[in-house]
Formats: structure tokens, C-alpha cells, sequence
């Protein structure tokens, strides 16, 4: 049967800038706990360091979520995510201090090698590791079985599938299980986003597979368009497969109360679907907007066009270069609501010509 992940109090932090109070996470903490949810991520969204190092200040430090979160967890297990590069070795010996339980190290799936140093403190540390695979779709399914291997060797103790962009299907999902359960029983995790509305689908479909981790959020909060809202896929689980080891009124109750109204997106946004349908990665709307009011192109268009080129890093010679070849569009950049997407968390790399 597959762990449920909550990580509301992380992901979830992108659809408040990353400001939720010490008593949001108290509260939010403790009724996950109370309603059977026995792993929680926590902290800022672009993970440890990330306040610090300008990616959004957050509420909080990393220290003060993590210390007053390990008061509250009793009978549950939690941790943070960390982007090595933006996260210090220091900031995971900070978390061991405080008896973190894991981390999930997350890394393009192109870029793992820089998750060697972190899983092998993480592990020193007594802490269960995931490397997390952003964008995983960026590699074919036999690829990413040869990075999990890779990963394994470094002594990660789980894997993610990381559906950056919320463009996979069923099919792919299938795809990429068959293809490391070739290689190895590592065990694997599933983090979908909902760009195009099959965050429910998928987790669903990695729960048949026998994924031993899911991510969700509580109504969806997080990223984007959001993850696989823990409330529906907890309900999905005890009507059709019976799991009973959950409270679905606790989780209905801790989502209403709690989290709902952080929730401000009403319908689908445009942006969301064409990053999903286009497999990008929207931490890099920032620079499309930019590009977009410097040269009155429309920015469906340029994902679109830029992706088919590159769905790992954003090179702005190249950004600019496409839509100088585009045609220039009268709509007005306000319908597309840039201000809701904050990002940078995936950097900026230097043109590849």
C-alpha cells in the first residue's frame, strides 16, 4: 500500500508567497496527524536556504518551521525539501539537529550528480532520503531508470517521478515504473501537478502500479496549478480500494478550515495548461513575461516554441531569439495573470551557442 506524503505546508507555500504562520503549520500539522497522514513536508516551497538566498522571503525561518513543527509531530513522521546549490550542507546538519526525519533532495533529472554530497550527509545523519527527479519527463523513461541506479549508488533510500510540469498521462507514468523495476526495487515516489487536470488520475494510477509514495496537498495547494488534492485522493482510496487507515472527515474538515482560503485561482489559467501541454516548468514565467512586454509576442506561443527546444533550463539568449521570430500579438499580458507564478528557483543558464 502506498505512504500518502502531505505537502501542503511546502509546495503549498508557492500559492501564499511562502507565508504561513507558525500556527497555520501547528494547526495544519497536528490535524494531518490526527487524520492518519504519517509523513509531512514542511517549510519554504523552493526548500531549505531558499529565504535566504532571495527566492521569497518566507514567514518563518527554516529553523523556527522545523523546531516548532518537531513539538507537534508526535506519531508522524516529517521534513523539508532541499535544491542543493540553494541549500548549504549546514542547513541539513541544522534539520538533524532537530531530529528531521527526511528530506527529499531535489535536482534537475539531468543533474543529479549534485545530489551526491547531500544524500550521503542526509544519510549520515540518520535521516531517510529522497532525491527527488524535477522535470523527469526531460529524459525518456530508460534514462531516468539509468539516473535512478545513480542515485541508489549515492544511497538514496527512495526515488521520485516528478511531474514538474503536470503533462504526464497514465501511460507515461506506466512507462517510467516498468523501466526502473527492471533495474532495481528501489523504492519510488509520484509528485504530479494538475496542469492539465490529471494530478488524480496519475496518483491513482501509481497507486495500482505500486508506487510506495504519493504526494498530495490539501485541496491542491501548491505550485501552479496545484498537486493531487489530499481530500480527493484519500476519498478515492477507501471507496475503491477500500483503505480504511485514513479520517476523510478530519482531512475535509483541516482542508475547509484551514487551507481553502489560500485558494485564490477560480477556473483554469491558460498558462498552466500550455506549460502542461509543453512540459515547462513554470518557476520560469518570470523571464516569459519579461520577454513577452519587450517584444509584444504571445506568450502561449513562445512556451509552446521554447519548449520543443529545451524542457530543462531557461536560456535567455535563446528565449529572445525565438520570439524575435514570432509574430507580434495584440493581446493584453494582463489576461494571463503573470503575478500569480513566482519563480526562479530553476536559475537561469548561459546561452548554449
Amino acid at each position: 500500500m502506498s505512504i500518502i506524503l502531505d505537502t501542503t505546508l511546502r509546495d503549498g507555500s508557492y500559492s501564499n508567497f511562502f507565508q504561513f504562520s507558525i500556527s497555520d503549520v501547528v494547526k495544519i500539522v497536528t490535524g494531518l496527524k490526527k487524520a492518519g497522514i504519517g509523513y509531512i513536508e514542511i517549510g519554504h516551497g523552493v526548500g531549505l536556504g531558499a529565504s535566504e538566498k532571495g527566492y521569497g522571503k518566507s514567514l518563518h525561518t527554516d529553523e523556527e518551521y522545523i523546531s516548532e513543527t518537531k513539538k507537534n509531530i508526535d506519531g508522524a513522521k516529517f521534513g523539508a525539501f532541499c535544491i542543493p546549490g540553494i541549500a548549504e550542507l549546514d542547513a541539513l546538519r541544522m534539520a538533524a539537529d532537530y531530529e528531521m526525519d527526511f528530506v527529499r533532495i531535489g535536482t534537475d533529472v539531468t543533474k543529479i550528480k549534485s545530489s551526491e554530497p547531500f544524500i550521503k550527509l542526509a544519510k549520515k545523519k540518520n535521516m531517510f532520503v529522497s532525491a527527488n527527479f524535477m522535470k523527469s519527463y526531460a529524459l525518456d523513461a530508460e534514462q531516468f531508470a539509468m539516473k535512478v541506479l545513480e542515485s541508489e549508488s549515492y544511497g538514496a533510500d527512495l526515488v521520485y517521478l516528478v511531474d514538474s510540469s503536470g503533462g504526464m498521462i497514465p501511460s507515461d507514468i506506466e512507462k517510467y515504473y516498468n523501466e526502473v523495476r527492471k533495474k532495481t526495487s528501489i523504492p519510488l515516489g509520484f509528485h504530479g501537478h494538475n496542469n492539465l487536470g490529471m494530478a488524480i488520475a496519475n496518483s491513482i494510477y501509481a497507486y495500482e502500479l505500486g508506487f510506495e509514495f504519493i504526494d498530495t496537498s490539501l485541496q491542491g495547494l501548491g505550485r501552479s496549478s496545484g498537486n493531487a488534492p489530499t481530500e480527493l485522493l484519500i476519498a478515492l482510496l477507501m471507496k475503491k480500494y477500500d483503505v480504511r487507515k485514513y479520517d476523510m472527515f478530519k482531512l475535509l474538515e483541516i482542508g475547509a478550515e484551514y487551507v481553502r482560503s489560500f485558494i485564490k485561482i477560480n477556473g483554469y489559467r491558460a498558462l498552466d495548461i500550455i506549460s502542461g501541454y509543453s512540459d515547462f516548468h513554470t518557476s520560469y514565467m518570470p523571464f516569459i513575461h519579461d520577454i513577452c512586454s519587450e517584444t509584444n509576442v504571445n506568450p502561449l506561443e513562445l512556451i509552446m516554441k521554447y519548449s520543443e527546444i529545451d524542457k530543462v533550463n531557461m536560456d535567455l539568449e535563446r528565449l529572445r531569439q525565438i520570439a524575435s521570430n514570432l509574430t507580434e500579438s495584440k493581446k493584453d499580458l494582463k489576461i494571463f495573470d503573470f503575478k500569480s507564478y513566482y519563480g526562479g528557483e530553476q536559475g537561469v543558464q548561459k546561452s548554449s551557442k
